[in-house]
């Protein structure tokens, strides 16, 4: 049974409660982040020189945050935010604009998320967010009326950059509405790719297009799921059905006098809702923002917290994740695309094993049960090259700690590569 406990916080500067979150937390953060071993693994200076290069309002916060934090050089580097590890999440999201309203859904695995959701006003604004980091945002509001909100770009590409999450809390401490958010969006870089919805209290909003290895993309989008025009990964394309979710979204916000509840209630239903907990990849909350109201709800099957900047209550929700799905609930559909030559290995069961490596404490034994499920999938676990990028991924899995999950995308293309080869 998978369980997760969600915390609503308040505090409204950096104190005893958030050092209880890092004290709690940081072990796990410490052993990810350490996981990218060293290479591209950049000092404290440099990490903190980008930190005062693109967010330097931040900068006394996270002095304080550190101050918090202890001694500890790795957690000061860690809480730059600068050149994380990588890391994939699915995620769906939309937004209406009449009564303002973004409703999203965050895909992922139970115990890779915080469970916290913190009231705070660290620089003026207060900020009512679900954190990621111990000093990032998943998506969150501000008491200007902002709400900020991530999807996974679902892209390999990983480059110099700020993780996301730290990048959404800079937005949210900082704007005051989508043209302010707009600005700071197109100058921070990102490591990896992201479509990042932002919303006020007008009405006003965008969908930018963020990634590495291009410019910012600013769109009039009113939806988002993972990924970015004709998607370029297509193993995870298939496997998080982000076309269809899409196609999905736009045509119920396409129907004529759709109320925002009726829309907030669809993310509970299939196909937005995911139910692969144990594989890593499940709905862990739906989160629905009225940034015209300065109110916002988490959402699950029979819970909801409703938190507000005018009354805000402390207090824990259990929630119980269950894989099972009742007939009734599931939203049938007639359309399901698939990317063009996806080859049969790039299967359910290849990210299903993916996913539980991502979450496993005994990354190794899985890692190699995730690499000879390709393998032997494509027909090639004997192959003598086969064999040597085996025992690459084997030797950097133990390094790390954790599964070198770009490795696995790049072994997957270029094996995936040799498979059409050989059936011209």
């Amino acid at each position: 049974m998978l369980q997760l406990q969600f915390d609503s916080i308040y505090e409204a500067n950096p104190g005893p409660k958030w050092q209880k979150l890092f004290n709690t937390h940081w072990p796990a953060y410490k052993a990810w982040f350490q996981s990218k071993g060293l290479a591209n693994h950049p000092d404290l200076k440099t990490c903190q020189e980008e930190l005062v290069r693109y967010m330097p309002e931040l900068l006394p916060t996270y002095e304080k945050l550190c101050e918090l934090a202890g001694n500890d050089l790795v957690a000061h580097r860690f809480l730059t935010g600068w050149q994380p590890p990588a890391y994939i999440t699915g995620c769906s999201q939309a937004v209406s604009v009449d009564e303002p309203q973004l409703v999203r859904n965050y895909d992922y695995h139970p115990h890779l998320s915080e469970g916290t959701l913190l009231n705070s006003a660290w620089n003026g604004k207060h900020v009512i967010a679900v954190g990621d980091c111990l000093m990032g945002v998943v998506d969150g509001m501000n008491s200007a009326g902002l709400v900020a909100s991530l999807t996974f770009g679902g892209r390999k590409v990983v480059g110099k950059g700020f993780g996301i999450p730290f990048i959404l809390r800079y937005v949210l401490e900082f704007c005051n509405n989508v043209d302010e958010a707009v600005e700071k969006l197109r100058n921070i870089p990102s490591h990896m790719a992201y479509n990042i919805m932002v919303l006020d209290k007008t009405g006003a909003y965008k969908m930018l297009q963020i990634a590495p290895d291009h410019e910012v993309k600013v769109t009039d989008m009113k939806v988002s799921t993972n990924h970015q025009g004709t998607p370029d990964w297509p193993a995870h394309a298939n496997f998080s059905k982000t076309l269809l979710r899409e196609k999905f979204l736009n045509e119920l916000l396409a129907k004529p006098k759709q109320s925002n509840e009726e829309i907030a209630q669809a993310f509970l239903n299939s196909p937005l809702f995911n139910r692969q907990y144990s594989d890593g990849f499940g709905t862990i909350y739906t989160s629905v923002y009225h940034p015209a109201k300065g109110s916002m709800l988490l959402r699950w099957e029979g819970e909801t917290l409703q938190q507000s900047f005018d009354t805000f209550e402390e207090g824990k929700t259990l929630i119980t994740y269950n894989e099972y799905v009742p007939t009734a609930a599931v939203t049938q559909t007639q359309w399901e695309p698939k990317m063009p030559e996806v080859a049969e290995a790039e299967s359910e069961n290849y990210w299903a094993e993916y996913g539980k490596a991502w979450a496993s404490g005994n990354p190794t034994q899985l890692a190699l049960q995730v690499a000879k499920t390709i393998s032997q999938a494509m027909g090639v676990a004997e192959n003598e090259n086969m064999q040597k990028v085996l025992q690459m991924f084997t030797a950097e899995t133990k390094k790390r700690g954790q599964v070198p999950w770009e490795m696995l995308a790049d072994m997957w293309a270029s094996i995936g590569k040799g498979y059409y080869e050989e059936r011209k």
